[in-house]
């Protein structure tokens, strides 16, 4: 190999070997390298994600953390601690597969628990519409906002669509 190609591999491999894990898997957000399924605890995800924007109890004992990375931000985390108080599972909820799950007639309370926080909420009152944006990265790596239309008198959805990301 030629020496400058030995320069640019030392310079850019720590860079790459420092984004993943300890298995090797790329890091998709800082702390997550820290966090092991099965093994840790509530607190270590405290530690390692800082304070959770909204915490979700269930009548089992289970709980649910949210950590939105907007408004600018395209993902929200959400971690869920069983009850044994160990992490038993976390993932990125800002995604089309899990858009797809949001359905007519659902209420506020259910489209919250499944994306988290929106990055606005914006009321139509001569449509009797409110809608709730959240930002996020789709499959071709472009930004769009999902948009949940909800009736703001009962406060189910009505329907859903998708706005491009203009500028970007």
């Amino acid at each position: 190999m030629k020496p400058w190609v030995h320069a640019i591999l030392a310079i850019v491999v720590p860079f790459l070997i420092a984004a993943c894990d300890q298995n090797g898997n790329f890091i998709q957000e800082a702390g997550l390298e820290k966090l092991s399924r099965g093994v840790s605890t509530e607190a270590d995800v405290r530690n390692a994600m800082g304070q959770p924007d909204t915490v979700w109890e269930a009548e089992s004992g289970e709980r649910s953390l949210e950590y939105p990375k907007g408004p600018a931000g395209a993902r929200t985390w959400i971690f869920y601690i069983g009850k044994d108080g160990k992490l038993s599972d976390y993932k990125q909820v800002l995604t089309e597969e899990n858009f797809a799950r949001i359905k007519v007639g659902m209420n506020k309370e259910e489209v919250r628990r499944m994306l988290g926080r929106p990055r606005t909420v914006v009321q139509f009152t001569r449509k009797n519409e409110e809608v709730w944006d959240w930002r996020y990265t789709q499959s071709d790596a472009s930004q769009a906002f999902f948009n949940v239309h909800m009736d703001i008198t009962s406060g189910l959805v009505t329907g859903t669509s998708v706005s491009q990301v203009y500028g970007h």
